[in-house]
């Protein structure tokens, strides 16, 4: 079932919105399949091209994914474990400036985004009936595993939306 408003702070609506599909494992097997189409785009040679001055490179946006994608998983992990700590927040730019993409090739960067989208979808799978529901608390407000794993996959395809426009 998808994530009822009201259940998630407003800063995921949009995320959540882009996440196609009535439940979290149909929203993940889409955003998955979106992202898995999209890699075989990229041609290798563009990996450092960013679509404006300011923005971040290919190679940056993917890392961001798997940044991000790695962080929200955690959360989700730990709300599933009922741990009540609230997790902190990350500044996306920080970790963008400081991932070291240009000293990285195209093909390690899709190798780590894959490697990350198989971890979440282990974790995703590993989940009981019992588990979307639970809560969590997140800087921004109260939460729920279901929403975080649809949070996980419109956040990728909100980036995928953006790499397909923009980048190639």
């Amino acid at each position: 079932m998808r994530p009822v408003k009201g259940t998630y702070p407003e800063f995921l609506e949009s995320y959540i919105a882009k996440a196609k599909g009535n439940n979290l494992h149909e929203a993940l097997a889409d955003s998955t399949e979106q992202l898995m189409q999209t890699l075989t785009l990229i041609p290798d040679d563009k990996g450092d091209f960013a679509y404006a001055e300011g923005k971040w490179t290919i190679k940056q946006l993917l890392i961001h994914i798997s940044d991000a994608e790695r962080i929200f998983a955690y959360r989700l992990l730990r709300f599933a474990r009922n741990d009540q700590q609230q997790p902190l927040a990350f500044e996306e730019d920080d970790y963008a400036n400081n991932c070291h993409a240009d000293k990285r090739s195209l093909e390690s960067v899709i190798e780590e985004l894959i490697a990350v989208r198989n971890a979440t979808a282990s974790l995703i799978e590993s989940l009981q009936p019992e588990d979307y529901k639970k809560p969590g608390n997140t800087a921004a407000g109260k939460t729920t595993v279901n929403a975080v794993g649809f949070a996980i996959c419109g956040h990728c395809n909100h980036h995928i939306s953006v790499l397909r426009e923009r980048y190639l």
